[in-house]
């Protein structure tokens, strides 16, 4: 049985359903005509950036995987450039056929053409295969990104702070409360002519 040929390709505006359906877990929760325009704005910026490309896998002529690949800093405080393979992804029906091999030798390769020591990656941390597969290709853990809403982080930090410390937080707030109800009650005395 022989291997068929995985080819590599810039993505283009026709690829945005194909990136949506092989990226939908990653993508932004919104309706699929907002996240056909984010995928459209990707496409046109890796397009025109020199310092990204947007890659489609295919395999025997059919989309089978894709890859971001940006040059970054290392983090925002180690500025020494990486090659970093945002949502390298391989579609189910195509796993097992050197798809994602393939997606990760395209950020060797231009990695190496401009002369960038680094290969950075991140894979889902639900992603067991996904982990696995990096830690073959030698890619190590450097840092655990954590993500919540905003408004779940100041629940949870106002609730690690003493209760003195939040009662006289809520003080100041509490008093500019009162001094408008205050201001509201005045008018409303004066406008219906009552003292």
């Amino acid at each position: 049985m022989s291997r068929q040929p995985v080819s590599m390709r810039q993505a283009t505006i026709d690829d945005v359903p194909f990136l949506i359906e092989v990226w939908s877990p990653m993508l932004r929760k919104a309706d699929r005509q907002d996240q056909v325009h984010d995928l459209e704005l990707i496409v046109k910026e890796a397009a025109e950036s020199p310092e990204q490309r947007l890659l489609v896998a295919e395999y025997d002529g059919e989309p089978a995987g894709a890859v971001l690949l940006r040059v970054t800093p290392m983090t925002p405080l180690n500025l020494e450039p990486t090659v970093m393979a945002l949502a390298p992804h391989v579609t189910p029906s195509f796993r097992g056929k050197g798809i994602g091999s393939a997606l990760m030798e395209a950020a060797v390769l231009w990695a190496e053409d401009l002369g960038i020591g680094h290969i950075t990656t991140a894979a889902a941390s639900s992603s067991r295969s996904g982990n696995r597969f990096m830690a073959r290709l030698s890619l190590g853990p450097q840092a655990v990104l954590r993500a919540s809403s905003t408004q779940l982080v100041r629940a949870k930090l106002a609730s690690l702070q003493p209760a003195g410390a939040r009662s006289n937080r809520m003080a100041p707030r509490r008093h500019h409360v009162l001094a408008v109800r205050r201001q509201l009650s005045r008018r409303t005395s004066e406008d219906t002519g009552t003292s």
